[in-house]
């Protein structure tokens, strides 16, 4: 299939009103797409419109909650109303709660599959007909590193993007089977710099973080574009969510052991926070429009990223990166864990 450059692109950002989503439509607009941005807060939605029109870009916005069918099928609609088409939907919106499995309740478990699988469930349906109108197009899920490796205090959230990676493997080979030129791309980051730490809710009497190292929110970005123009099954995004994916493929009772290791503790930062405190997880957080979190100093490059995009290139350095790891691991005792 062959898809259209950018710059001739008309393109719907859900989820755009702060960290990779707003990042991602001011790319596309610097480009020359014509783009859609939506997401649950107005004032922020006007902000990315407006700075997106103060360097030339066409954009429009369409306030929506993911959890609601009609409201993601309208921002398709608007899309093909304003600008006549759509050619790729990006999906990015997702919620958190920081807290053990049996510190969750039902609904907040229930809340976060509504809005990181429903949602993009939802999506996926709202964007179909308008691509198969179009006869070509991408659906771009940006999904996460723990839709194939779940982590701990994030057991709802790692449910949502197992779930994120089974409905589109399903839809994807149901697409090829009926011979639509619509390419079905997962993009999954590893730990990102983005104010999703800070709007989290929490429950662990901090607020919480990732498990470092983080990469910038930019290098998501840039793959979400390179997926709008290159048909791509998945892109993991950031050195370690490679490695993470071929350690679980080794040896899951290795990456067991790192988190038991790493994984509660550095999880949860040395400031304070309420699970009363401000955060995002039933309304939007006002005013919150920025694309980088609080994390600066823990940002490092990602060398894959910054060297290419190519399955063929991924797959030999993340391999190249997981027998180095291995080999650590062996002489330090963890050989049984690797090949157990």
């Amino acid at each position: 299939m062959k898809l259209k450059p950018i710059n001739q692109q008309v393109v719907s950002v859900v989820g755009a009103s702060s960290g990779i989503g707003r990042i991602t439509a001011l790319e596309f607009a610097r480009r020359g797409a014509k783009v859609v941005v939506s997401a649950r807060g107005e004032s922020k939605l006007k902000s990315l419109v407006e700075e997106i029109r103060s360097f030339g870009g066409e954009a429009t916005y369409c306030v929506a909650d993911v959890e609601i069918f009609d409201q993601v099928k309208a921002i398709a609609n608007k899309t093909v109303e304003v600008y006549g088409r759509l050619d790729t939907w990006v999906h990015v919106p997702a919620i958190g709660i920081f807290a053990t499995f049996d510190n969750t309740t039902p609904e907040e478990f229930k809340h976060v599959i509504d809005v990181d699988l429903m949602g993009q469930v939802y999506g996926a349906m709202a964007a179909l007909p308008h691509l198969k109108r179009e006869g070509r197009g991408a659906l771009i899920h940006v999904s996460s590193m723990e839709g194939r490796r779940s982590l701990p205090y994030q057991s709802a959230y790692s449910a949502a993007k197992h779930g994120v990676e089974g409905f589109i493997e399903a839809m994807r080979v149901e697409l090829i089977h009926e011979k639509w030129p619509i390419s079905v791309t997962s993009v999954k980051p590893a730990v990102i710099n983005t104010p999703f730490w800070n709007n989290g809710l929490t429950k662990l009497g901090v607020k919480p973080s990732g498990i470092p190292p983080y990469y910038d929110p930019r290098i998501v970005s840039d793959a979400i574009l390179y997926a709008a123009e290159h048909p791509i099954r998945d892109l993991l995004v950031g050195d370690i969510a490679k490695l993470l994916d071929l350690a679980q493929k080794i040896s899951p009772s290795l990456v067991d052991s790192l988190l038991l290791l790493i994984g509660f503790n550095l999880q949860r930062s040395n400031e304070l926070k309420s699970e009363d405190a401000p955060n995002n997880f039933y309304q939007p957080v006002p005013e919150d429009d920025r694309i980088d979190g609080d994390y600066q100093n823990l940002v490092i490059p990602s060398i894959t990223d910054l060297l290419g995009k190519l399955p063929l290139f991924q797959l030999g350095v993340g391999a190249l990166l997981a027998l180095l790891v291995a080999q650590e691991f062996k002489q330090n005792g963890f050989k049984d864990l690797i090949f157990r």
